[in-house]
Parts: structure tokens; C-alpha cells; sequence
């Protein structure tokens, strides 16, 4: 593996990633885009400012955790199968690919000698919906969907790749087969219901095992983002081996389904002191946490109460 990757896999001190990146552009700093595709605003100075300082600021929360951090692109809307939705041909879509990972070396290069290490982390979201599994791609044609985005991100050289608010396993297994031929390394992150489960009625446990037996264990880890604490806490805390593939927690403010929230009009952006204390147990619970973030709703406040929480205890 390469350095830093081996560094995120042996650390026993969480790495930071970022929180609800486009729940934040969007609703608190009041940007707008089609279809919440923030890349459509990667050539808007104003918003790629606003881009800059919102990564800066989870940046120095990892300086000051003596932590490494996840730098994610600005890339989660950023399957081809979007291009004609957004009005542009493949090529001009794929180009807000390459335009994002310039931005986030641009951001990391900020950091070099203050954080150490900051990897690249390339943005893989759903060819469709985000909660919806419904009209999602068997394995082929994921794979097909999502290889020309992955072919940027390997010519480009990132670190790695993630596979993110994934709702079903036959899309997640195709990313990772079209990583795995780029010779990238890929994590899976799945997004649960208020049930604990895929929207396709999947256990979590199952998605794994599924997922690892179709690639040959090929994601370095998984994730859950997506939803809130309370929706997957019992999961955690099972105990059951597949906990040992589970890497990443990326959680929502909001205890709201994603049928709510998808209806909201306002953002619920919960109590960040609760979120932070919330994920103390899960950390308890998860033996081979990598990386700590936040998803939809929350922002720098969430993110640095969950490190507070958790640093201060990996500390001791």
C-alpha cells in the first residue's frame, strides 16, 4: 500500500473528514444548484472561496488532533449519468472532476508540514438517487457508469476512493471493481434507514459480507453515513465480526428519515453536543474506526465535538 494509506489503516487516532458539506453550502451559506450537484459551482469564485474555508476549517481541527484527515473532492454528484440531467456533455461534466481534485490538492498543499497525513479522497456518489434504491444499476452496469469518473480520479492520482450514501450492494460492488481495475483503493460507504437497514431492506451486515464476497474483500473498509447515531447505535454495539470491516462513521445532526429530510424545507441541524457524546460509545464499540466525519446537517461544530470527545479518550 502506499504511505499514507498505510498510515489511515494503522492508526488507533481517528483521521478527520469533513461534515454535510452541500447540506452546508446549500441551506446555511445559500448557494444554489440543480439536483444538490455542488460541483455545478466549482467555477463560481464566490462559492469555490466559500469551498476553500469550509475545508480550512476541518483542516485545522486535525492539526490541532495531532491527526491525519480525509480530504474529500467536491465530486458526490458526479456520475456521467448526470451529465445530461445538468445540460453538459460527458466530457465537459467530467471536467468539474478534474477541477475538484485540483481544488482539494490546492487546499492540502495549504496544510503540507501541519497535517500530516491529508489524503486525496475521490467522491463517488449514486448514479441516481440518494435514498432511492429503486431505479439503481445492476453491477455491470455500475461498473460502466461510474468507470469514466474513476478513470479521473486514477489519471489524476488521488489517494484513494469512496463510494459515498450508497443505497444498495450491486452499485457499490461495480465502483469497486472499476477501482480495482484502476488499482485504487476503494471504501464503501452505505447510508441506513431510521431501521437500521439499506433502503433496500438489506442488513448492513449483509451489504457487507455481499460486497466482500463479490470483490474479494477488495474495500480497505466500510463506512455508514447518513444517518443519525440512533438509527444504527444497536448495530455497533451487535459485537459480531463483520464490525472488524466497519471503518468509518459519517452521521447525520438530524434523527429525521431520509423521506423527511428529503421533504424539509429548513435544515435540521440537531445539538452538536449530544452528536459528539453520541459517537463516544460508538467508538467504544467499533474496533477498527479509521475515520470520523459528519454528514447532512452537521458542519465544523458537530465534527469538532465529535473529536474532542474522541481524541481526548484515544488520548488516555
Amino acid at each position: 500500500m502506499k504511505p499514507k494509506i498505510d498510515k489511515l489503516m494503522s492508526t488507533s487516532r481517528p483521521f478527520l473528514t469533513d461534515g454535510g458539506f452541500e447540506t452546508w453550502l446549500f441551506f446555511v451559506e445559500g448557494f444554489d444548484a440543480p439536483e444538490f450537484a455542488a460541483n455545478m459551482l466549482l467555477d463560481d469564485p464566490a462559492a469555490r472561496a466559500k469551498m476553500r474555508e469550509y475545508q480550512n476549517r476541518f483542516l485545522g481541527m486535525a492539526a490541532a488532533a495531532d491527526t491525519g484527515y480525509v480530504l474529500d473532492t467536491n465530486t458526490w454528484r458526479g456520475c456521467v449519468s448526470w451529465a445530461e440531467v445538468l445540460g453538459m456533455t460527458q466530457g465537459e461534466f467530467l471536467q468539474l472532476t478534474v477541477d475538484a481534485i485540483d481544488l482539494a490538492r490546492e487546499i492540502s498543499e495549504d496544510w503540507d508540514g501541519q497535517v500530516d497525513p491529508v489524503l486525496i479522497n475521490g467522491v463517488i456518489g449514486p448514479a441516481g438517487d440518494g435514498y432511492d434504491a429503486t431505479n439503481a444499476p445492476d453491477q455491470d452496469k455500475s461498473e460502466q457508469l461510474h468507470r469514466p469518473q474513476i478513470d479521473v480520479f486514477a489519471d489524476k492520482g488521488v489517494d484513494m476512493v469512496s463510494a459515498i450514501t450508497m443505497t444498495n450492494v450491486p452499485e457499490a460492488i461495480g465502483i469497486v471493481r472499476g477501482a480495482a481495475k484502476r488499482g485504487l483503493p476503494v471504501v464503501v460507504s452505505y447510508t441506513v434507514e431510521t431501521n437500521g437497514r439499506l433502503p433496500t431492506g438489506d442488513t448492513l451486515a449483509e451489504a457487507i459480507e455481499r460486497t466482500d464476497a463479490a470483490t474479494d474483500n477488495a474495500p480497505l473498509y466500510y463506512m455508514i453515513n447518513c444517518a443519525h447515531p440512533d438509527h444504527f447505535h444497536d448495530l455497533t454495539g451487535s459485537g459480531e465480526d463483520w464490525l472488524r470491516r466497519l471503518g468509518g462513521i459519517r452521521a447525520n445532526a438530524s434523527r429525521l428519515s431520509h423521506a423527511e429530510l428529503d421533504a424539509a424545507e429548513t435544515l435540521d441541524d440537531g445539538d452538536p453536543d449530544e452528536f459528539g457524546h453520541l459517537h463516544l460509545s460508538i467508538y467504544d464499540q467499533m474496533p477498527n474506526l479509521r475515520v470520523i466525519g459528519g454528514c447532512c446537517g452537521t458542519d465544523d461544530r458537530h465534527v469538532r465535538c465529535v473529536s474532542q470527545h474522541i481524541h481526548r479518550k484515544s488520548a488516555a
